[in-house]
């Protein structure tokens, strides 16, 4: 087995900062140096404090808001690694943004994602490790080796202990419901479906619950909450359909836009999150949500991946 601490460095840009550190932790491996500032005209100046020639390197960079500027920070950084001659770059992106845009939903639009996919293989990632793709058919937007992990079972210990009476599982929309089948299975839960239909063009949405939520704690699971609109859409739902309290759950919480205004007046008690993208100050003041940490998750791929063994026990 290769010498974990001599031959690995973690790197992180300002994304996020405290996960970083908690991986490092985890492996006791020190974070590495590096300066990643601006200059007055907010061009990113990146520069590595530390060695990194035949070294294995994971950066912790999770593309979340100020998107592009993270994005930047990332691509930057790995030129840098890439010209200092480092073995090989892995991309730690718990969050991967600009992952809705996976598929063209009208005519003269962009793929997105794919375009960041080229950028990263481009500048000379190797490797790609990330948390609930918004889509899993992502990973094949790459020509490198893609690890998409998954929350689920940081999020199902959390709703065993927290509910241990039972819930019902909720899916937001109709694209959620295989993830959402899956918690139920593992649980042992009843499974309903919030069934969205617009009408005409400009008008509100019909909403209709497809499942039996009568007299049950309801639990919504989604894959991240942006603006919050259709979870706190769906919580209202839930509640008129007869359902004593409603709880969420997503891997990501970018929480943007006017998603806390809309979960503080919603019926929804609890929102629990992961720690792939760091709280904004306004989040942290909310006492509906909760962070839950996947960083001991991704340190354990980090060792698998650069000890080239199995990946497939961390996947659920």
């Amino acid at each position: 087995m290769r010498d974990l601490v001599n031959d690995i460095k973690i790197f992180s840009g300002n994304a996020n900062m405290a996960m970083a550190r908690d991986i490092s932790d985890y492996l006791g491996i020190p974070l590495s140096a590096a300066e990643v500032r601006r200059f007055s005209d907010g061009e990113i100046f990146v520069e590595l404090g530390e060695n990194v020639r035949g070294r294995d390197i994971f950066l912790v960079q999770p593309t979340c808001p100020p998107v592009n500027d993270h994005l930047m920070e990332l691509v930057i950084m790995v030129d840098a690694m890439r010209r200092a001659s480092a073995r090989r770059i892995t991309a730690v992106m718990p969050y991967y943004g600009y992952g809705r845009q996976d598929r063209k939903v009208a005519p003269r639009v962009p793929i997105t994602a794919k375009v960041v996919a080229e950028m990263l293989m481009v500048v000379g990632v190797r490797r790609v490790l990330t948390v609930d793709l918004h889509a899993g058919q992502i990973q094949g937007f790459f020509n490198i080796p893609v690890d998409n992990l998954y929350a689920a079972p940081v999020l199902l210990e959390y709703i065993k202990q927290t509910f241990p009476k039972g819930v019902i599982m909720v899916s937001p929309d109709a694209g959620g419901v295989e993830r959402t089948r899956a918690f139920a299975k593992r649980l042992d839960a009843d499974l309903a479906i919030i069934d969205k239909r617009r009408e005409r063009a400009n008008e509100s949405q019909a909403l209709n619950v497809i499942g039996d939520v009568a007299g049950k704690v309801a639990v919504l699971l989604d894959d991240m909450v942006d603006t919050a609109g259709t979870l706190c859409g769906a919580a209202e739902i839930l509640m008129k359909a007869g359902a004593t309290e409603v709880h969420a759950c997503c891997s990501h919480g970018v929480l943007s836009g006017p998603a806390i205004d809309r979960l503080e007046n919603s019926s929804i008690k609890t929102l629990v999150v992961t720690n792939s993208v760091p709280l904004h100050d306004r989040a942290k003041k909310c006492d509906r949500i909760k962070v839950l940490s996947i960083s001991n998750l991704l340190a354990e791929a980090i060792r698998s991946i650069h000890s080239e063994s199995s990946v497939s026990s961390l996947f659920v």
